[in-house]
């Protein structure tokens, strides 16, 4: 993952504290009070692969992930379980690409898989808050998600032999992350940064068990970095 969007979202979390502090009216005073409220969100993600090789008749494998920056845009619906604990639902959109190196292969149409992903990312989310300071309160979130991958390949009858690279359509993640409640005068703005790392494995294995493309991988999954930036 790169360190680059970590330092970028945490200097925007920073940098939105500060310009919050400067308002001196309280904005949206009773807007905690609520039991549900709704919003959505945009923001941009950076998701690679976790690798671990196990032993195969590819004793000099060796598989790199590229990854690149994609967009995630979804709901949120928030209610309120606690004055600083809520639990949230953000079902949303994520679309991302990534490149496979397969470095022990020689011929570049063998070594080279892209993988294009457009999920269906639906997180249930336990955002815990402190209390509120003028208009700012911090919290960190941890919570579960369900993933749809619209561009897994799982069914097609072709695999590596013959182009495609294979993963699972259902998955799962864990998330955690920390993020900001700005109060402006007519909405919450919420920029956040979480980690979404992989429960299972989403590789679907060829066909051919000595396959020199999935042999050598005992687990693959999804992890990444999202910034998040919440209306509500």
């Amino acid at each position: 993952m790169n360190k680059k969007v970590l330092f970028f979202g945490f200097f925007l979390l920073i940098s939105a504290a500060f310009y919050a502090q400067r308002e001196r009216v309280e904005n949206l005073p009773t807007f905690d009070e609520r039991k549900l409220h709704y919003g959505f969100y945009l923001g941009l993600n950076q998701n690679d692969f976790k690798l671990n090789l196990r032993n195969s008749i590819f004793p000099l494998a060796d598989i790199t992930v590229e990854p690149t920056t994609g967009f995630n845009v979804g709901l949120v619906a928030d209610f309120r379980l606690h004055k600083n604990l809520n639990i949230r639902l953000e079902p949303g959109l994520v679309s991302n690409s990534k490149n496979i190196y397969f470095n022990h292969l020689d011929k570049k149409q063998d070594s080279v898989r892209e993988i294009g992903s457009t999920y269906l990312h639906v997180p249930v989310i336990f955002k815990f808050s402190t209390d509120r300071y003028k208009n700012i309160r911090p919290y960190v979130l941890g919570g579960i998600s369900y993933n749809y991958n619209f561009s897994s390949n799982e069914d097609n009858q072709d695999d590596n032999s013959s182009g495609q690279f294979r993963m699972t359509t259902h998955n799962f993640m864990y998330e955690v992350g920390m993020g900001i409640d700005i109060y402006l005068s007519y909405f919450k703005f919420s920029p956040s940064i979480r980690g979404i790392f992989a429960i299972n494995k989403e590789i679907k294995y060829d066909d051919d068990p000595d396959s020199q493309w999935t042999a050598p991988i005992n687990f693959m999954g999804t992890r990444g970095v999202f910034l998040n930036f919440s209306f509500e």
